[in-house]
């Protein structure tokens, strides 16, 4: 019998999905900061100029990364589906699989990284009097990708079996670790933005250390032997039609967001720096309001595999009023304690001006992107990837791109810009409820089960 620390099979739902989403969130938060005391510390110690440098970086790291966190979201439903329906050998090749994706994906983005910093930076507008920083940043941040990778696949195999709690232990070490020598590279050895990436690095190691070390001395499912860790092909295959849609989302997501942080380039360094102060903001209520589509993704997965199909709409019905909750509650606080939690980044009036701007349009109606997330994890869950994809990237990338083209083309305001979030996620949304409903009737209309439907 496998030990979890949360039961997605049987008990009240609500409170199960609290107790599974809370340490996630609280893990989610952590990781955050990894960036966020990057973004403070040279805020603060060096400067706008060095803020707008790292800042400028984040849109192009997501879009390196995300085609293989896509894959170990597939890695999370395909274990899930594999311990509800009790197919113990098969979540063991997945387990070994997952590690081995993790590992070998991570030394390949160092040199992805390494090679395409500068051009891409270059293609996204950077100006010139912060691109060298931002590049050196960013070489230096991708040197620390294994950690990354293994942490981030770890962790979706925890999620799997319930265990939420394991990867924040592991992050508030991590986390510590990386003030710690934030503070020393950047004021003792006045490295700057090098200081901070080289923190980061460090910090992600650490919580890659604790995930193995972790999975080593497990007795159950989530048992790794780093000597029989091979790619398992049939897994592999099974993980990228669940998570290589997802993974492709989130990538062209990101590049609609590195076309958006190019717009705002436009605006000049103290725009960016505002909008990079912001954005940090808003990530910690997206991570929260993220832990419950995770939630929602694993619950459902695991429902799923032992034919509970009645859970699974309550399973949604529950997310839905949850996000929504900690969407309105966070998004619009967040707005309310601008002015103070902007200053915590950069101290200047008009960078906290151009920062409270973003926030009123895009962190006031954050919960819609919640909602759009969740219907997202349930459809995942139940193994259906191409659809919600496919609505995503309409609904959100291709309308952002037409609307900067035309509408922010007319209206070159930082407020039309940052519209065309809270828009997007409406008009997603409402196309995600509609799929599902089809979903829904075909997968619960079957008696027969796959491991991945598409």
């Amino acid at each position: 019998m496998i030990k979890k620390e949360v039961n997605m099979l049987n008990g009240p739902l609500f409170k199960n999905i609290i107790l599974f989403a809370f340490p996630l969130m609280l893990s989610g938060i952590l990781q955050l900061l990894f960036n966020a005391a990057d973004v403070v510390v040279v805020g603060q110690f060096s400067g706008s100029h060095s803020l707008a440098a790292v800042g400028s970086t984040s849109a192009l790291i997501n879009l390196l990364v995300n085609l293989f966190i896509g894959l170990s979201i597939g890695a999370s439903v395909l274990l899930g589906r594999y311990i509800g329906s009790r197919d113990y050998a098969n979540a063991t090749e997945t387990v070994h699989t997952t590690m081995a994706i993790s590992m070998v994906g991570g030394v390949i983005m160092i040199f992805v990284g390494i090679i395409f910093a500068r051009p891409l930076l270059e293609m996204m507008s950077t100006p010139d009097d912060v691109i060298d920083l931002a590049t050196l940043y960013l070489q230096i941040y991708f040197l620390g990708m294994p950690g990354f990778m293994v942490y981030n696949f770890g962790a979706a195999l925890l999620r799997a079996v319930g265990d939420t709690k394991s990867p924040l232990y592991f992050l508030t070490v991590a986390g510590i670790v990386n003030v710690i020598f934030n503070l020393i590279f950047v004021i003792v050895f006045g490295l700057g933005v090098a200081g901070v990436a080289i923190a980061t690095d460090i910090s992600q190691y650490i919580s890659a250390a604790f995930i193995i070390l972790s999975l080593v001395k497990s007795e159950d499912v989530l048992h790794l032997d780093l000597k029989n860790m091979h790619f398992h092909k049939d897994k592999i295959f099974a993980m990228m039609k669940i998570g290589l849609p997802a993974g492709l989302q989130g990538t062209i997501f990101s590049i609609s967001n590195v076309l958006i942080q190019s717009s705002v380039n436009s605006f000049g360094q103290l725009t960016m720096a505002g909008n990079t102060a912001a954005s940090n903001i808003e990530g910690f209520v997206y991570t929260s309001m993220n832990s419950v589509y995770q939630a929602c993704l694993s619950f459902t997965s695991q429902n799923l595999g032992a034919k509970q199909f009645k859970r699974i709409d309550k399973i949604l019905l529950n997310s839905l009023v949850l996000v929504s909750i900690i969407g309105l509650v966070l998004g619009i606080g967040a707005y309310l304690l601008g002015n103070v939690l902007l200053a915590i980044y950069n101290s200047d009036p008009e960078v906290i001006a151009y920062g409270l701007n973003r926030l009123a349009v895009v962190s006031a109606p954050y919960f819609l992107c919640g909602l759009m997330d969740v219907l997202c994890g349930s459809m995942r869950g139940m193994g259906y990837s191409i659809i919600p994809m496919i609505v995503s990237l309409i609904g959100s990338c291709v309308f952002r791109v037409v609307w900067i083209f035309t509408i922010f083309a007319i209206y070159h305001t930082q407020f039309v810009l940052y519209l065309s979030y809270p828009i997007s996620w409406a008009l997603t949304a409402i196309v995600h409820f509609i799929c599902y409903l089809f979903i829904r009737k075909k997968v619960f209309g079957s008696d027969e089960l796959t491991l991945a439907h598409e």
